[in-house]
């Protein structure tokens, strides 16, 4: 049996992968021997990343999460370029931060519109083509990783567009667990906490940190190099018989009283 920690010859799509946590999701993933399709809607920091990556198993491509077509040519676009599809980390995500009470019906429906809609629609292309492969006898299972956030879990304020969002990504892991198991497909989830990223350095201010650090119990906020192996074993043989699953990789935080 193959050492249950590589992922030699298999593709695996990362939205958002351009930088953050989506960057070291798909730099983790070609260390391990995986081909990495790297997915971000800013073309010009996905055209850095693939260059400062330089490695011929990895396709950078742009992409709209939040509109079907491109999110279907993507999954396409994969399978061309490396005849076969594996898996998928919906990691793809933005905030719009505004209290419930002040924040406009436009607000609300970008942050849904990337982070839920976005991720159903990756999760649905990727699914489909996982489900064909394994109609046609591939002993390969395939594998799916939808990014959530403790936002999902416990709330959170002055943003509760994107607390909704990632609860219903919590949703839409279970019930695609249950629906593709019959397919030997596996879906879970990660939870991540506050993650030192260019994303989250737009809400953190000196209040924000003082307030979060004293609910983490390690003390910290995280950092994105950190969440990628707990993220990338759900798509190992070793995460075999894991499924409809939430792993929180947040410090803590989400024990904290």
């Amino acid at each position: 049996m193959s050492e249950p920690y590589r992922l030699d010859g298999r593709t695996y799509i990362v939205t958002g992968g351009a930088q953050g946590v989506g960057r070291a999701l798909v730099e983790f993933g070609l260390a391990r021997g995986a081909n990495v399709v790297m997915v971000d809607i800013n073309t010009a920091l996905l055209d850095q990343a693939a260059a400062e990556i330089a490695n011929p198993r990895l396709l950078a491509l742009t992409v709209n999460v939040a509109v079907e077509a491109e999110v279907e040519a993507m999954a396409d676009q994969a399978v061309a370029r490396f005849g076969d599809l594996h898996g998928l980390i919906n990691n793809a995500g933005i905030v719009r931060a505004a209290m419930a009470h002040e924040m406009e019906l436009a607000t609300w429906q970008q942050v849904i519109d990337v982070n839920l809609t976005g991720a159903f629609l990756c999760l649905r292309a990727v699914g489909r083509r996982l489900i064909d492969r394994a109609g046609r006898g591939d002993p390969v299972p395939g594998r799916i990783v939808n990014i959530s956030s403790d936002a999902g879990r416990r709330g959170t304020i002055g943003q509760i567009n994107y607390g909704a969002a990632k609860s219903g990504v919590l949703g839409l892991t279970m019930s695609a667990a249950r629906e593709w198991a019959r397919h030997g497909i596996t879906v879970n989830s990660i939870c991540y906490g506050v993650v030192e990223t260019p994303m989250t350095d737009t809400i953190r201010t000196e209040k924000f940190r003082d307030r979060y650090l004293r609910q983490i119990p390690l003390g910290r906020f995280c950092d994105a190099a950190e969440v990628a192996p707990a993220t990338w074993f759900f798509l190992t043989d070793a995460a075999s018989y894991i499924t409809g699953q939430h792993l929180s990789v947040d410090g803590g935080f989400h024990i904290a009283a």
